[in-house]
């Protein structure tokens, strides 16, 4: 019972069994600098308050130096039976520094505390996320350069639709993966604020200037509620919904690249250093690195479910249900920058076939559209024009042909608008050329857009 630093109100010792249960020391230990150095800070939030002495306050900051060095040496020894990563600094600041260790929880709580580490780690989490993403956009945007001139097949619904650029396909992941950077960025905006001198739920009694901690601890400012200090979670919710997000885009970049590096498409191939064999069949290269990114999605995806459900109906002030919103969190964290890291890692290796890319966009009838804006051109309100190419695609299928295979005499059969430019218009470039609208796939857009990307990931 010596241990429990809340143990005068109890007469029996924790169950075991509940002990196990309840501890949080094997995952929050990761909050043990942000503690150190916030507990630092509160040791001289109270020398300004007049609650330690000039001597007490360079006692406690040096012991607590002398633990961060510890514990980034790797010589901080933990007690599980602490409980928490909190208790643990405590016990060995006491060790330490006798009874005036145990001055240092003066006017605060685990609540205010815990809710400091975790803005703390999760304002470096976000600037990490941050700089991943930017990392990861210049690759892509280095690749959509490399291969400007590259013509792919557009998809809708899985099926060819129009053609586009290679590059231009790869600009929207740009666009998605910058995105995913704003909303990290706007996340600091409510994140960066501190917590300490909420103490449990009420404030603090004592004259703790909360202004100079946030300051001392690069905050923006203080939170303004005690109550809400301590009992609510948005940040990491937030948190894990821009990391949810970003894991989608990745995830949809993933399967395009396994489909793509397969051989029905024969689009790309994913460098050896990403891939594995097959115990079994030693013809096989599968795209793994590709696969477990996808795989992992549903894991920041859970972690953002798993803390709304345990958010949702937690009354204030602070519950111990907040307990877990360190584990998932932690891990959706660390999966989304592993990811991030693999991904930027992986795409300037892979190994781009532009015939294959071609060959795919030159089959089917991908120029139908070009084929009725065509018409529409020469005066057909476009619902008449659609129908007509329509039909002239069934003709096509009906006798195995293409559309770049019918003569103009059997066009005009369909209608006397065509003419002899009917056929500059059944060309891939033309087709890429005539998108020229701002966002359009067309080439000289397609530049502007790699120049303008440059500059904002520049700023």
């Amino acid at each position: 019972m010596s241990k429990k630093t809340w143990a005068g109100r109890f007469r029996k010792k924790t169950h075991p069994l509940f002990e196990a249960f309840s501890a949080s020391i094997a995952f929050d230990c990761r909050l043990a600098e942000y503690d150190l150095l916030g507990s630092i800070v509160h040791a001289e939030a109270l020398f300004r308050a007049k609650l330690l002495s000039r001597r007490e306050a360079l006692a406690i900051k040096r012991a607590l130096a002398e633990m961060l060095t510890e514990w980034r040496e790797g010589r901080f020894r933990l007690d599980p039976g602490l409980e928490d990563i909190h208790l643990n600094v405590e016990r060995r600041l006491t060790q330490k520094l006798g009874p005036l260790g145990g001055k240092l929880h003066t006017g605060r709580s685990r609540n205010d505390q815990v809710a400091l580490d975790m803005r703390l780690y999760f304002r470096n989490q976000t600037r990490l996320a941050i700089q991943k993403l930017e990392a990861l956009a210049r690759v892509v945007l280095d690749l959509a350069e490399k291969h400007q001139s590259v013509i792919m097949p557009g998809y809708t619904h899985t099926r060819r639709a129009q053609p586009v650029l290679f590059a231009h396909h790869l600009l929207a992941y740009v666009e998605m993966f910058l995105r995913d950077r704003e909303r990290f960025q706007d996340l600091l905006k409510r994140l960066n604020f501190c917590p300490l001198g909420a103490g449990a739920l009420a404030g603090t009694a004592y004259p703790l200037d909360r202004e100079f901690v946030a300051r001392a601890l690069g905050f923006a400012g203080v939170c303004r509620n005690s109550l809400d200090a301590v009992a609510d979670r948005d940040y990491l919710l937030e948190f894990a919904a821009a990391a949810a997000i970003a894991m989608v885009h990745l995830s949809r970049l993933m399967e395009e690249l396994i489909l793509w590096s397969g051989e029905e498409f024969g689009f790309l191939e994913i460098g050896d250093e990403f891939a594995t064999g097959s115990s079994m069949m030693p013809n096989k290269k599968n795209p793994d690195a590709c696969e477990l990114i996808r795989g992992k999605t549903g894991r920041v995806v859970g972690a953002l479910m798993a803390l709304l459900t345990v958010m949702k109906a937690t009354p204030l002030a602070y519950n111990r249900d907040f307990q877990e919103d360190k584990e998932g969190l932690f891990d959706a964290a660390d999966t989304l920058c592993h990811c991030l890291e693999i991904t930027a890692a992986m795409l300037p290796g892979l190994t781009v076939h532009p015939d294959r890319m071609r060959q795919a966009a030159e089959q089917g009838f991908i120029l139908a559209t070009d084929l009725a804006d065509y018409l529409v051109k020469k005066g057909l309100p476009f619902r008449q024009a659609h129908e007509l190419v329509g039909r002239i695609v069934r003709h096509c299928l009906d006798r195995g042909l293409l559309l770049p295979d019918l003569a103009l005499a059997d066009l005009k059969k369909f209608s006397p608008k065509f003419q002899k430019d009917v056929a500059r218009v059944l060309k891939l470039e033309t087709s890429l050329q005539a998108r020229s609208v701002i966002g359009g796939t067309a080439p000289r857009r397609v530049r502007q857009e790699i120049a303008r990307l440059r500059r904002r990931l520049r700023t």
